[in-house]
């Protein structure tokens, strides 16, 4: 998995602390919430890194599609992760309608990926002459 560095981190604009209820409540109760909230953090670093990860192996995939000159989308892989995370959901005590609307969408957003590198694999195809050279590629001197 892809670790952070600080490249990758975002500047200090973000507040950890930052709460519309600051103030407002009792102080030891705002604590636990900035406790639980940090934790909230975390995982949804951690969720941005997992989905980075999960896009680079798909572009991968999409590349291995588009020279091979497959379609964007595999219903039948498509069904089976989806029925695959909806038992994980179930036994994870998550909705399994949202996850698989979270899958669906990640789904949709590989496709066009997908899509766009075979576009774009055919596009570079289209521009080579029989014998491998780019159109107007002859010797330079």
């Amino acid at each position: 998995m892809t670790e952070p560095t600080t490249s990758h981190l975002p500047d200090d604009d973000f507040d950890p602390a930052a709460s519309s209820l600051a103030g407002q409540i009792d102080p030891a109760v705002m604590a636990e919430l900035l406790s639980v909230r940090s934790s909230i953090d975390n995982i949804d670093a951690t969720l941005v890194y997992l989905l980075a990860e999960r896009f680079k192996a798909t572009q991968r995939v999409g590349v291995l599609k588009a020279k091979h000159q497959l379609p964007a989308g595999d219903p039948g892989r498509e069904a089976a992760q989806i029925g695959r995370l909806r038992a994980l959901a179930e036994s994870a005590n998550l909705d399994p309608a949202f996850a698989e609307k979270f899958l669906n969408f990640i789904i949709s957003e590989v496709i066009r990926h997908h899509q766009a590198i075979s576009e774009s694999h055919s596009a570079a195809q289209n521009g080579q002459t029989q014998g491998g050279q780019p159109h107007g590629g002859g010797v330079r001197a």
